[in-house]
């Protein structure tokens, strides 16, 4: 009896938190409106102590049901924390120097074992950290430094490419400013020693010097990088570094946003099929555009549909098709609100806005 008290109690003192959060980012002016119709997430998670960034789903191989989501508290005392599917935190890293965004690659080899990982920027020691998960243990002796060399250093967006033919992985990491042509870089990582190291191997990546590029996604599929260039459009490049292939492949979303272009998120139907998902951050909005062009040209990414969310100007964002359990069958959708919170969305809801939207 004691113990279903002390459960409850604590579901009421996580919701009154959450509460708080969302009040507390509701009640400032300046901050963008929920659209009419907003979704409402399923999920809202507990809050962090200062300020959410930025999400990256880990899924179980042995259970899918018991997935993670690792998410970003951007602060100078901030740090990765994991929640599970209910919204609650179960761990924090050790402290980061703010921390900004997140991703997730699968069994990558360090010694004679097999690890996922979690890789973060950490934008004022202008490095990389890398975290095993679940356990969320680093693994990178401190952090791997990046953009060595550079004045304009900062780092902020990162995604992994893992290729299909070798499993080997790299990492893609954008920065607060930086040249055109070359504002972002791409680390091949190796493991040495038991810890993990990383290698420039490619410096690319267009910038049209309006505001910055934070946002990155990788299709390791397709083979694909897209990146957000903010209140400009989406850049789409190859994500091989071994095709010595620089070229811009799209730039697209140029007028469909009010302001800045934000999180992407990639949502695979099939192997080669399915939506981008990109944040409308001054509209509360996310911008829905196919993964796979249009039937007579790949890189034609046209607009699909324009989805309402409850997050509030939302800066990161990610997706999966796997089933989850009963609250997200098909899918998980989860995406970075204002308030120090993240929200996780059944995927049917959003699909059956996008099919709405195709009629």
């Amino acid at each position: 009896m004691y113990m279903r008290y002390k459960a409850q109690n604590m579901q009421k003192r996580i919701l009154l938190l959450t509460l708080a959060a969302a009040l507390s980012a509701c009640s400032t002016s300046k901050l963008a409106k929920l659209q009419p119709g907003a979704l409402k997430p399923n999920v809202v998670t507990q809050p962090t102590p200062h300020d959410t960034d930025d999400p990256a789903i880990w899924i179980n191989p042995e259970d899918a049901t018991q997935s993670l989501v690792v998410g970003t508290d951007k602060d100078s005392d901030g740090g990765l924390y994991l929640y599970n599917l209910k919204g609650e935190i179960i761990r924090k890293s050790e402290s980061l120097k703010r921390p900004n965004n997140v991703d997730i690659a699968y069994q990558f080899k360090v010694g004679d074992r097999l690890v996922d990982l979690a890789i973060t920027t950490e934008r004022e020691t202008n490095k990389i950290r890398i975290f095993s998960l679940p356990d969320l243990k680093p693994i990178d002796n401190g952090g791997i430094t990046v953009f060595d060399g550079e004045t304009e250093r900062d780092p902020m967006g990162v995604s992994i490419y893992t290729r299909p033919s070798d499993r080997e992985m790299f990492v893609v990491v954008g920065r607060k400013t930086g040249p055109t042509g070359s504002y972002l870089w791409q680390y091949k990582l190796e493991a040495a020693n038991g810890a993990i190291t990383a290698k420039v191997v490619r410096k690319f990546g267009t910038f049209s010097g309006k505001k910055e590029i934070e946002a990155i996604a990788v299709d390791n599929e397709l083979g694909f990088i897209y990146y957000a260039d903010e209140q400009s459009g989406i850049r789409k490049y190859y994500a091989d570094p071994q095709r010595n292939d620089n070229t811009e492949l799209a730039f697209f979303g140029q007028n469909d946003f009010k302001a800045d272009h934000e999180g992407i998120a990639i949502y695979k139907k099939t192997a080669t099929t399915g939506y981008l998902l990109i944040s409308n951050q001054q509209k509360n909005t996310f911008m829905v555009y196919a993964r796979e062009g249009s039937a007579s040209e790949a890189n034609k990414h046209t607009l699909l549909a324009e989805i309402p969310v409850s997050t509030i100007e939302c800066d990161g964002a990610d997706v999966t098709n796997v089933n989850l359990g009963p609250q997200f069958p098909n899918g998980m959708f989860v995406a970075m609100s204002n308030g120090m919170t993240f929200h996780m969305y059944d995927w049917n809801k959003i699909q059956a806005l996008i099919d709405q939207a195709s009629k």
